[in-house]
């Protein structure tokens, strides 16, 4: 090894003993990666088609610190391709030349592939994506780019027609506990449990948050006991959130959340208000209160009024543009819409009802009517039968069979007589020949 080889490597590990402790704690395979198991683990598509070296280029779709740039790491090196970098935000179509010249010269000279990450892929622009399509479509490079924001609206057409998406959730508290546990082993350092209890559910879901968390408190503790075993209190959480974390503990944070929709979904908009100036000033994240109220407005308010959804995501924007304190003004504003709003379940219930019609088996045919026409073959497949387009009626609705026969009669959605769904009700009471439906 030359001198040069030394100093290297001597760089290379002071460098990752300087990493933060997410860096250092980045799984090198699939076994190792906690969490998105419906993607890597043993039945996984995601696994199968590294380890089978057949992977494509792909979207992954997640929230923040669910494990994206981790799992192209990972994916890459399964897969025995060089991982190769880019921010859409940093990168201009300069880099993105040089890195597919780079994935040329690798290819030909040592016969290795290459996986090209590109991070906020939404922010990817067309001259990016002319000079990158051309080498995803020949296979050059395996193209895995990764996005928070919901790729339908905001990844361009043509990346994602070339592109697999893979939705990554939340970690859940018990898979947050293994990562922690990981970092308190690599720190030296040990946890109370109401310690390690509180920042997992402050976490809400984001590995990375976890960590820096536990880095910070480890910090702490090592500052406030020199020499001693670092071991971190619930105390050390809190100060290393800047006091973001739920002061009565983590059984109070559950109870004042459902105190808060509970009092929304009985319609009381001060106690709804109430709840939310506790949980935030008790340094709850707003993320989280943000989610509740956009799936309480589908689940309790639901068609009653159907604005209801649109004032909870644009709550949830706001507070994703804004942030505090300020957006706790929209939050304030989306609680007292939801509470004086009527109110309505109908949706949940509908949903329930169809999910447990196809759990049961009952699936059918696709009556022919419905069958894609301009398909092969579809004058044989349709049989003669002729769809009925809605629009050239006068009244824009025609009584036809939508459903395969076995499940005709079946009514999942019946609205209530609140609000919106009064109006509803009606039009679907004349519809069904002035007949109660029933399920």
């Amino acid at each position: 090894m030359t001198s040069g080889d030394l100093f290297g490597a001597a760089a290379d590990e002071a460098l990752r003993s300087r990493s933060p402790l997410a860096a250092r704690l980045r799984p090198r395979s699939l076994d190792e990666v906690v969490g998105q198991q419906h993607l890597v683990g043993p039945r996984g598509p995601l696994r199968a088609l590294a380890e089978s070296d057949r992977l494509g280029s792909a979207i992954l779709w997640g929230p923040p610190g669910t494990g994206k740039t981790t799992l192209a790491h990972v994916l890459a090196e399964t897969s025995d391709k060089a991982f190769v970098p880019l921010s859409a935000t940093a990168s201009g179509v300069k880099d993105v030349r040089a890195a597919l010249e780079d994935a040329h010269r690798r290819l030909g000279e040592r016969g290795q592939g290459t996986l090209l990450f590109i991070d906020e892929v939404h922010r990817f622009n067309k001259a990016q994506q002319d000079v990158l399509l051309p080498a995803v479509e020949d296979g050059l490079v395996v193209l895995i780019g990764a996005t928070t924001e919901n790729p339908y609206f905001e990844v361009n057409a043509p990346l994602m027609s070339r592109s697999s998406l893979w939705r990554l959730e939340p970690l859940s508290e018990e898979e947050l506990r293994q990562i922690v546990e990981r970092g308190l082993e690599a720190e030296g350092a040990s946890a109370q449990d109401d310690a390690l209890d509180a920042l997992c559910a402050a976490a809400a879901g984001d590995a990375r948050s976890a960590l820096n968390t536990l880095e910070t408190a480890v910090a702490l503790a090592r500052a406030a006991t020199p020499g001693a075993p670092a071991r971190i209190s619930l105390a050390e959480v809190a100060s290393a959130r800047d006091r973001r974390i739920f002061h009565q503990g983590v059984s109070e944070h559950y109870d004042q959340a459902s105190a808060l929709i509970k009092s929304v979904r009985g319609s009381d908009p001060d106690a709804g208000l109430y709840w939310l100036a506790r949980m935030l000033e008790a340094g709850e994240d707003p993320r989280f209160v943000a989610r509740r109220l956009v799936i309480l407005a589908s689940e309790d308010v639901g068609m009653a009024d159907p604005h209801a959804l649109v004032v909870a995501d644009a709550a949830s924007r706001a507070l994703e543009v804004v942030g505090l304190p300020e957006a706790a003004l929209s939050l304030a504003e989306c609680v007292i819409y939801l509470a004086t709003a009527p109110k309505s379940n109908r949706v949940t219930i509908a949903l329930g009802r169809a999910m447990e019609d196809v759990r049961s088996g009952a699936r059918g045919e696709v009556p022919d009517h419905l069958r894609d026409s301009h398909s092969p073959n579809a004058a044989a497949r349709l049989g003669g039968a002729t769809y009925r387009y809605p629009h050239d009626d006068p009244e824009g609705w025609v009584d036809q069979q939508y459903r395969p026969s076995e499940l005709e009669g079946h009514v999942y959605y019946e609205p209530s007589s609140h609000g919106a769904e009064a109006g509803l009700a009606a039009r679907l009471h004349r519809r069904s020949g002035g007949e109660s439906p029933h399920h």
